[in-house]
């Protein structure tokens, strides 16, 4: 961890530089009413500005400069996560092409009424992401499926990924095998067990609520194309992804399995669908996927430059100094500060899990000078770090359903409802005391 001293303000500018230009650029070519206003300048682009200003700010050689940033770009979660990106998109563009969409979505509608599509969506996103421990992976496998959804049923788009991040969140949130779920009772030194009865009080309310305005937003669902599967067999592969899934195979071998079934069942069931074809659908899958490469690895060798300079440490001690300004031995003020610390730090290094890494021993420290249970701190460091990942249009779940969708990442913002009630539920509860134990 950076020392204490070395805590400063200034190694922040150039993610503040990043958001001004992405964000601005795209509110600029609304306001002209230019269409993809967002995606006139790319995100990439205005990471790689942001990198210059990083390069050019701090006493050290612009050598060691590069290393830290090359080290972070390397990062073993940021080059995980590229392989899912890669992966996902391979899987969804080999399937599209045998039919594998059509024929799920189809069969989909024959078992389900198309007024409980979305709740339906949040709760195989929400079994999935809790099986697997990953959100990146369930969004991977559900949202082609959930894009033909909406095409069939005339469910808005952004609603409908929407309700797919918001299951996957949910179960990253809570399940024992997620990398947040382990970094923050680690940190904390709790059980994983009563980490869990903790946040499922909290977070149980919220996907109700969820499931309530869902099934209420999606009452006007219709489906106006035949219903029936041309093939069952072409359903086969997401079947077999979400029981891989659940038996707890990485997330890796899940989605090379899922390519694998997908490639042999076009080549049985498809006589002009041939190895070649095969090949380049893979690649054009990867293609798809190479904005959203490009800026996490951008973010996570910015990231790392911020981290080094001290600025996330100059983060950490400032809001422990508002803290104890503010907080004349209040439980309430100490979960509100560790609430701050983690969603702020989620918002500069757009990753959940390394968020409360950075933060999770000032927040024991606040937890232990306010009076915070543990298992509270451990819960409340999940909850606003995965309700932050869960909406902020540089993370990682919504580049990549939103590349998986063709949507504008800021178009996915106000759709993920189950992320915005769980804020809700984790402020209510902070405010009322509850719950204690």
């Amino acid at each position: 961890m950076t020392r204490h001293a070395d805590a400063r303000a200034w190694p922040l500018l150039p993610l503040l530089v990043f958001l001004a230009l992405f964000l601005g650029s795209g509110i600029y070519h609304s306001q002209l009413g230019t269409d993809f206003a967002f995606y006139q300048l790319k995100a990439p682009v205005a990471a790689l500005v942001a990198l210059v200003v990083a390069l050019c700010l701090g006493r050290e050689s612009l050598n060691k400069k590069l290393d830290t940033f090359i080290a972070g770009v390397g990062d073993n979660t940021i080059v995980l996560m590229c392989l899912v990106f890669l992966l996902a998109g391979a899987f969804a563009a080999v399937t599209k092409a045998i039919g594998g969409v059509d024929a799920t979505v189809n069969a989909g509608l024959n078992i389900l009424p198309e007024q409980l599509v979305l709740p339906g969506l949040f709760v195989v996103a929400a079994f999935l992401a809790t099986a697997m421990g990953t959100s990146m992976g369930t969004i991977g496998a559900l949202a082609p499926i959930a894009v033909g959804f909406a095409q069939a049923t005339g469910l808005d788009m952004p609603l409908t990924m929407g309700a797919v991040i918001g299951g996957a969140m949910f179960g990253d949130n809570l399940s024992i095998i997620s990398d947040t779920t382990i970094a923050a009772t680690r940190s904390q030194n709790v059980g994983m067990r009563d980490k869990f009865l903790m946040n499922l009080r909290i977070a149980l309310p919220a996907a109700i609520a969820t499931l309530l305005l869902l099934a209420w937003l999606g009452s006007s669902a219709d489906a106006s194309e035949p219903r029936e599967v041309s093939n069952w067999l072409l359903v086969l592969p997401y079947v077999a992804v979400l029981a891989l899934a659940v038996s707890g195979l990485n997330v890796i071998l899940v989605l090379l399995a899922g390519i694998l079934l997908s490639g042999v069942s076009g080549l049985l069931l498809a006589p002009e669908y041939g190895v070649l074809k095969l090949g380049n659908d893979i690649y054009a899958g990867f293609e798809g996927m190479l904005e959203i490469m490009l800026l996490s690895m951008l973010i996570g060798g910015l990231s790392a430059l911020m981290k080094s300079q001290g600025g996330l440490q100059w983060l950490n001690n400032s809001i422990s100094r508002i803290t104890q300004a503010i907080a004349v031995g209040q439980r309430r003020a100490g979960e509100i500060a560790i609430a701050l610390l983690v969603s702020i730090a989620n918002l500069f290094v757009a990753n959940n899990t390394v968020a409360i890494i950075l933060s999770g021993e000032v927040a024991k420290n606040i937890a232990d000078a306010e009076d915070v249970d543990r298992k509270r701190s451990a819960s409340l460091l999940d909850i606003f770090s995965c309700v932050v990942q869960g909406v902020i249009p540089w993370g990682a779940q919504i580049l990549l359903a939103g590349s998986l969708a063709g949507l504008s990442p800021l178009a996915l913002v106000s759709s993920v409802y189950y992320c915005w009630l769980l804020a809700l539920a984790a402020l209510v509860s902070i405010i009322l005391g509850r719950p204690r134990d």
